[in-house]
C-alpha cells in the first residue's frame, strides 16, 4: 500500500511506502559496493532527512499554489504574522528569522511585493532604512494558507504517535546542536 496525496489538480496521486527509504538505501548500497572502506551510515541520516525537506517542500507548495506562493515566500508572511500587529519587521531581522542572504530575501520580496502581499516602508525613525509590513491583502492570504500548510504537516507526521513526535523533535534539536556547535567553531 502507498501514501497519497492530493496535488493541486486535485487528482490523487500515490507514493510508494518507503519510497525515500528505498532511494536511500540504494545509495547507502551503492557506496557499500564502491567504497567498502568507508561505513556509509550518514548518508542514510543525511539522505533521509533530505527526501524528507524535499517532499514535504512539494506538499507544501501545492497547498500554498491557491494563493501564489511557495514555501520560501510562505515563510516570509509567517514571520511577519508571527512579529504580531502591525505585522512590520525590518529586513536584517526578517535574515535572522530565515537564515538567509539579503539577495535571498530581496528576491522573495520582490515576488511577495509583486502580488500586493507586502509593502516596503521608510523606518520612521531612520529614513534610510526600511520595514516590511504585511499588506491587508498579504493578511488575508497568509491567515488563509496558514491552517491548510499546518493541516497537511499533521498529514505528514500521522504515522508518529505524540511520544515519537515528541522524541523525533528532541532528536533532531539535539542534533541541530550539534551541527550549530560544529559550524560556529570551525
Amino acid at each position: 500500500m502507498g501514501n497519497e496525496t492530493e496535488p493541486r489538480g486535485g487528482r490523487k496521486r500515490r507514493i510508494p511506502e518507503n519510497a525515500a527509504r528505498a532511494h536511500v538505501e540504494k545509495i547507502v548500497a551503492q557506496w557499500q559496493t564502491e567504497r567498502p572502506d568507508i561505513n556509509p551510515d550518514p548518508v542514510r541520516i543525511y539522505g533521509l532527512i533530505g527526501r524528507i525537506q524535499t517532499q514535504a517542500t512539494a506538499c507544501i507548495d501545492d497547498v500554498l499554489a491557491p494563493y501564489k506562493l511557495v514555501r520560501g515566500t510562505f515563510d516570509v508572511l509567517t514571520a511577519l504574522r508571527r512579529a504580531g500587529a502591525p505585522y512590520s519587521l525590518s529586513p536584517k531581522e526578517l535574515t535572522q528569522f530565515l537564515l538567509l542572504s539579503g539577495a535571498g530575501l530581496n528576491s522573495r520580496l520582490n515576488k511577495l511585493e509583486r502580488l500586493h502581499y507586502i509593502a516596503r516602508l521608510p523606518e520612521p525613525s531612520d529614513r534610510r532604512s526600511l520595514r516590511i509590513q504585511l499588506t491587508v491583502s498579504g493578511e488575508g492570504a497568509i491567515n488563509a494558507a496558514i491552517p491548510r500548510v499546518f493541516e497537511i504537516q499533521w498529514q505528514l507526521l500521522s504515522a508518529l504517535d505524540s511520544e515519537n513526535r515528541n522524541a523525533l523533535a528532541e532528536n533532531l534539536a539535539r542534533f541541530a546542536d550539534t551541527i550549530d556547535a560544529h559550524t560556529s567553531t570551525g
